[in-house]
């Protein structure tokens, strides 16, 4: 089957690049370094669903990114969550979270509208995500 985004996250992210087996997003969301894994196969809702090779995969480019994004950024936790109420795709956020935080302690789903990343701030942290992580994008793509 063929691998679409949701219009969702397609609306509120920017892609990063493809790893083996997701597609890395950025949220639009300047307060946080918060980025999304989205595995590439179609009809996903849930983790269990992917088949045992994708499952391990997943938890590579997950531990790979995660170790990556409190390198760079060097945040108190990294909150990690597959909700999925609202965008049924299956879609993991990794957001890296500060006691400064605008939303610190709480989740930061629904404490403030995102604060889009002006246009150069924009590029400046796609390209220093591409930049971290150019040797797993750069990895060939499952098929």
């Amino acid at each position: 089957m063929h691998f679409d985004l949701h219009p969702q996250l397609a609306a509120d992210t920017v892609a990063v690049g493809d790893l083996p087996l997701c597609r890395l997003l950025l949220m639009n969301d300047s307060r946080y370094p918060w980025t999304i894994l989205v595995p590439r196969r179609a009809g996903l809702r849930e983790l269990y669903e992917l088949h045992e090779s994708d499952l391990q995969r997943y938890w590579r480019e997950s531990m790979l990114l995660s170790r990556t994004l409190m390198s760079a950024f060097g945040g108190d936790k990294l909150n990690i969550g597959a909700l999925g109420n609202l965008v049924p795709q299956l879609h993991v956020h990794h957001i890296v979270r500060f006691q400064a935080d605008a939303a610190w302690p709480a989740p930061v789903w629904g404490k403030h509208p995102p604060l889009a990343y002006a246009p150069a701030a924009l590029d400046e942290r796609v390209t220093l995500l591409r930049g971290l992580l150019a040797q797993e994008l750069a990895a060939p793509a499952l098929a």
